[in-house]
């Protein structure tokens, strides 16, 4: 048997069956719904071997485990030593020929305002994994508060990429993301990290984007083909053998118009090249599709050590003595060091002490530069279109939205709210605009996943991002 195919057991027919009638279909309806003939569909049913990626796909419809439904002997047998032989010496061809161009696209960082890239080597610091996705949790209000000077455990994200092969790493705008999957492409491109893999690093905005619509498969081909690798037939082979270290970056940056495809292509890609290790990096606002087979994690904000190790790392190279100075300004202003925990506005404050050597009488211009970052900047550096519900609403109107919501929130010391606080203020803006056809959840989703200025920290409740974003925006609407 063909080691791309299975079949089902005996007893994962009658499930399959069974999970055929609670969906109201019939074979001819099941294979109309896939957009597949008749014919695997009834061998599916008669036990018969199938294509893998057919075989998975349909199971994933019926809402059902395929490792429940394939019978044992569909599995492939263990290859000879002459094949893993050749595939070893088809592995280190690739890697060597791809090198160059996963340095060229990982090896560099250059955000903001920086007038040349840094080498990812002198910067990079390394990250950590909370415990539990801070959206998921089910706590109140009063917890949270109880637990606000204890924060969530934290793992190193190294040992969290080595312990799952199937990752969907979450986090909030500027946590890392990118960067870490950078990384981790550096570490298997230096042989450091999955050395008999091949990285391979795709930004999805770019893959959604690609004239011809190619699949996964044919994309990556492409990338190879430009390395002098040999196309289709070289890296299916080393996808079968699940010798791909693949990183899918920027899922939240697809535009609305081709996200159901993109999202069809990496459950398609997953389900054929399931021995992959393969991680979807998106903001955790955005994420509300499911991929069975993935672990979902979140990037946790600079705790001090790690905002320390950035900084020291930045001015290493330039006048070290500022290291000292900067950190002593930090500790001496807690919502300052609260917004250094966010490392695209740590980077953002270490561009500006290079310049001017101190915070103090730049505070006002800090929070509000820091705003517009996460407001209009960071999306639009990135050629990023965001919903088109939030883009009726200039940068000044939704800053007053915020600003009225902190406003609210910061007079009666509420840093924690639940959802139909902000709804209800979110409604009383629009009234006062004259708009009131946009729904108020939609905003707010809207404000989540564009501008990540609120988000939530367990489920239905919600706060800013930074506490000093709220006292900001509060006084700053005051005193206006």
């Amino acid at each position: 048997m063909s080691g791309r195919s299975l079949q089902a057991s005996t007893e994962g027919i009658n499930k399959a069956k069974a999970a055929l009638i609670s969906h109201s279909l019939t074979q001819q309806g099941l294979a109309g719904e896939l957009g597949i003939s008749r014919q695997p569909i009834t061998k599916f049913f008669q036990g018969k071997p199938i294509d893998r990626y057919i075989f998975v796909t349909i199971c994933e419809k019926l809402d059902l485990d395929w490792e429940e439904i394939v019978t044992g002997l569909s599995f492939p047998e263990m290859e000879t030593a002459a094949s893993i032989s050749e595939i070893e010496a088809l592995v280190q061809t690739t890697r060597e020929k791809v090198f160059e161009s996963i340095y060229r696209r990982c090896g560099v960082m250059r955000v903001l305002s920086m007038e040349q890239p840094m080498r990812l080597e002198d910067i990079y610091t390394d990250v950590d994994i909370l415990e539990r996705v801070t959206s998921r949790r089910r706590l109140s209000v009063a917890q949270l508060l109880e637990n606000v000077d204890l924060p969530q455990k934290r793992f190193p994200g190294i040992e969290v990429v080595e312990r799952d092969d199937k990752l969907m790493i979450l986090g909030k705008p500027g946590t890392g993301k990118t960067i870490f999957l950078k990384w981790l492409a550096l570490l298997c491109n230096w042989g450091e990290w999955k050395s008999a893999s091949v990285p391979i690093f795709i930004t999805l905005k770019d893959f959604a984007e690609t004239r011809g619509q190619p699949s996964l498969l044919e994309y990556i081909a492409t990338q190879w083909a430009e390395c002098g690798v040999v196309t289709i037939p070289v890296t299916e082979t080393l996808l079968n053998q699940g010798r791909g270290m693949v990183l899918l970056d920027g899922l939240d940056a697809v535009r609305e118009g081709d996200i159901e495809r993109v999202l069809r292509e990496i459950r398609q890609f997953t389900a054929r090249f399931y021995r992959n290790w393969l991680a979807i990096a998106t903001q955790i606002a955005s994420q509300e599709y499911i991929f069975e087979q993935f672990t979902e994690v979140e990037i946790a904000d600079f705790n001090y050590q790690q905002i320390t190790d950035f900084v020291s790392k930045w001015f290493s190279s330039q006048e070290p003595e500022k290291t000292a100075n900067f950190l002593n300004e930090l500790r001496a202003n807690l919502p300052l060091q609260q917004l250094a925990t966010n490392p695209l506005i740590l980077t953002l404050l270490c561009l500006m002490f290079t310049d001017k050597g101190s915070f103090y009488g730049q505070f006002g211009e800090i929070y509000q530069e820091a705003l517009d970052i996460f407001l209009h900047k960071w999306d639009a550096q990135r050629h990023i279109e965001r919903s088109p519900i939030i883009q009726q609403f200039s940068r000044q109107q939704q800053q007053d939205l915020l600003a009225q919501i902190a406003r609210l929130t910061w007079q009666q010391s509420q840093y924690f709210f639940p959802k139909t606080l902000i709804a209800a203020q979110i409604t009383e803006y629009l009234h006062h605009l004259g708009n009131c056809t946009t729904d108020s959840e939609t905003i707010l989703k809207s404000l989540m996943e564009s501008k990540g200025l609120l988000v939530e920290q367990a489920v239905g409740i919600y706060s800013f991002a930074h506490f000093a974003f709220q006292q900001y925006l509060a006084e700053k609407n005051s005193a206006s």
